[in-house]
């Protein structure tokens, strides 16, 4: 149950879109963007060729792709740090957003690789903040349980960008930003850095191992 939550969690920050700059028109609604993300990624979940074990990597690299284009990793890194991102300098910025996105990358690429065409319903979309950002609610259908998922997302020029996404009601920016805190005032900023690159190293040995 918590794999399966999991894996879904994927699916939902793939959809994931941005909030409006009122200039600029989005070229779809939240809804439309999610949905064409996911549909994309299922693609390549499908594709027979790509499930082959020699074209591992490059599935792997079509779906990182995808998930860059709609994930606004700056925007969720510096929402996780809070009130510590206005601490940070420039530099420290840059490397903080760096490790954060291929943490998250690394974590949920193994539980999208893990779907079982379980059924997704795009339920409703409300708008809010003047039109700037929006929610997407969606559902996970299985044989057993229907999972809410929500995307939270934000435009920025004419694209919805992901910036959060809510499991059965359970935020990762929240979820991150706790955790991240804590350590922060137990230990320190370089203290969480440091915990980070930890994980991030443990992450890259396993992809060399062909584990990750």
């Amino acid at each position: 149950m918590r794999i399966l939550g999991s894996v879904i969690a994927v699916f939902i920050l793939i959809s994931l879109g941005q909030a409006q700059l009122h200039p600029v028109q989005a070229k779809g609604t939240p809804m439309e963007e999610i949905r064409s993300t996911i549909d994309a990624i299922l693609e390549t979940l499908r594709d027979k060729e790509l499930s082959l074990a020699v074209n591992r990597a490059k599935r792997r690299q079509r779906i990182l792709s995808l998930i860059r284009d709609r994930f606004d990793f700056e925007e969720m890194a510096k929402r996780s740090l809070a009130r510590h991102w206005r601490k940070r300098t420039p530099e420290e910025r840059k490397e903080f957003v760096s490790i954060f996105s291929r943490l998250l990358e690394a974590s949920y690429i193994s539980k999208i690789e893990a779907y079982t065409n379980e059924k997704i319903t795009y339920d409703r979309e409300v708008i809010k903040g003047g039109g700037r950002y929006a929610v997407v609610s969606t559902s996970v259908i299985t044989k057993d349980v229907t999972i809410p998922i929500d995307y939270k997302v934000m435009q920025k020029g004419d694209r919805w960008w992901v910036y959060d996404v809510s499991i059965e009601g359970v935020s990762f920016i929240s979820t991150y930003r706790s955790q991240y805190n804590k350590i922060i005032m137990k230990e320190s900023y370089e203290g969480l850095l440091k915990r980070m690159k930890r994980k991030l190293d443990e992450v890259r040995t396993l992809e060399k191992d062909g584990g990750a």
